[in-house]
């Protein structure tokens, strides 16, 4: 059974459109408060009167927008329980011939860079609840996407700093979100081709229930995959290297940190 929200308040960045917008509706049908984030002010203003939220303007590569929006959420509902970093663009170029640093640099900052403002400006208020933090990833960072490398990259990051920040705070959950190809605008570009190749195509309402299984579950540092023809579940990052003493036993560094406690103390 779907889980009980109300009372409960969602941050959704890129929520005028696809995954956020549907996310909203999700959320909002089971009680939760929604503040919808994205720089389409005109379809936003539409979903968030939709679901009986408000809309914030935001640029999520501006790290002053996402504290506003934080600030809009616990000004209007009281405080912040869900954040999902949702907002994402396709890179439009390769590393060869058609190398565009300006397209490079756009989707670092929107891919990445919206995600590490966005973990910055909720943690405090979702602290202070409890909370988590979901943020879309892609299948693109479990897996490799040559015909678009500097998009795998920046949502491999993503997988990476969501696994990192799962062992960082015992108060907040954090977790990926890795939908294959949905049918959002994203893939306008690429539909064609998809057709062409015969490579399904996502429905977004199957992202949303993957979406509201992480929502609903208990886990922290785990990336969702969502694709067809099996359930959707965290990948399993099985058998890692990590960290060794010189006679080859497994140093277990992952709770306590140390790294990060020498270097605070340095």
């Amino acid at each position: 059974m779907p889980v009980e929200l109300t009372g409960k308040v969602a941050l959704i960045t890129g929520g005028s459109n696809g995954i956020g917008a549907a996310s909203a509706r999700r959320l909002a049908s089971l009680g939760a408060r929604v503040v919808v984030a994205d720089i389409d002010a005109d379809q936003g203003k539409v979903v968030a009167d939709e679901v009986g939220g408000v809309f914030v303007r935001c640029d999520v590569t501006v790290p002053e927008d996402s504290a506003a929006a934080v600030d809009v959420a616990v000004r209007e509902f009281g405080g912040l329980d869900i954040a999902f970093l949702n907002a994402g663009i396709g890179t439009g170029c390769s590393l060869g011939d058609d190398f565009d640093i300006e397209l490079y640099r756009r989707a670092m900052a929107i891919n990445l860079d919206g995600v590490v403002y966005g973990v910055h400006a909720a943690l405090p208020a979702l602290r202070s609840r409890g909370g988590q933090i979901i943020a879309t990833a892609s299948m693109a960072g479990l897996m490799p996407m040559p015909g678009d490398p500097v998009y795998g990259a920046n949502k491999a990051a993503v997988v990476g700093l969501v696994r990192a920040l799962g062992g960082a705070y015992a108060d907040v959950r954090v977790n990926a979100l890795c939908p294959a190809f949905a049918d959002t605008n994203i893939i306008t570009p690429l539909r064609s081709t998809l057709e062409d190749i015969g490579m399904p195509i996502l429905p977004v309402s199957a992202v949303v229930d993957a979406f509201m299984s992480i929502v609903e579950g208990s886990g922290t540092g785990e990336a969702w995959f969502v694709q067809f023809g099996r359930p959707s579940e965290p990948f399993g990052f099985r058998n890692p290297p990590g960290p060794r003493a010189a006679d080859g036993s497994r140093v277990e560094a992952a709770r306590k940190d140390p790294i990060s406690i020498a270097l605070k103390e340095s």
